[in-house]
């Protein structure tokens, strides 16, 4: 598998269009969700408003990655990085967020993901990353067991039960 996070820019712009037609075409609420926030028929804006620079209303500050298939020059997912937890990311939402495209599930891209997501996360100084998944998204929890994450336990959030796992990472 040869991937890489990249951050979006006028580059990525068709592999952008065509992930998100895909996935809405088959699904309208799926994460990340700050990537389905704007518009992005609106190339500009949503650009510029992909990420949060500072805390807002409160959400903290965030970076956003596009996962690059390298081989098909093909975006497979995307994934955003909370840079720190607030009462509520601390209860349900976590650091992570992250989701494959409809077409690239069930081939390991997650877990890849996951895994050079927490690379970022190292470089923001962040030790301990939490993730959260519903408890019936059988494929998110083991994308997070695959890379460490340790089951703290399972929250009901509107109605869904959601597991709060915690990844350690190394110095």
């Amino acid at each position: 598998m040869n991937i890489k996070l990249v951050k979006l820019s006028h580059e990525y712009r068709q592999q952008l269009n065509d992930m998100m037609e895909e996935w809405l075409s088959v699904e309208q609420e799926f994460s990340p969700f700050m990537i389905r926030r704007n518009d992005y028929h609106e190339f500009d804006y949503y650009l510029e408003n992909l990420e949060l620079k500072e805390e807002i209303g409160g959400r903290v500050p965030d970076s956003t990655f596009f996962c690059l298939d390298l081989e098909r020059n093909l975006f497979v997912g995307a994934i955003n990085i909370r840079h720190y937890l607030n009462k509520e990311l601390l209860y349900s939402g976590g650091h992570i967020a992250d989701g494959i495209r409809p077409s690239e599930r069930r081939k390991g891209y997650a877990t890849e993901m996951i895994k050079l997501g927490l690379e970022e996360c190292r470089k923001l100084g962040i030790t301990k990353v939490l993730m959260v998944c519903d408890k019936d998204n059988i494929g998110s929890a083991k994308s997070i067991l695959n890379n460490g994450g340790v089951l703290e336990n399972e929250v009901l959030v509107d109605g869904v039960i959601e597991q709060r796992y915690w990844i350690t990472l190394d110095a």
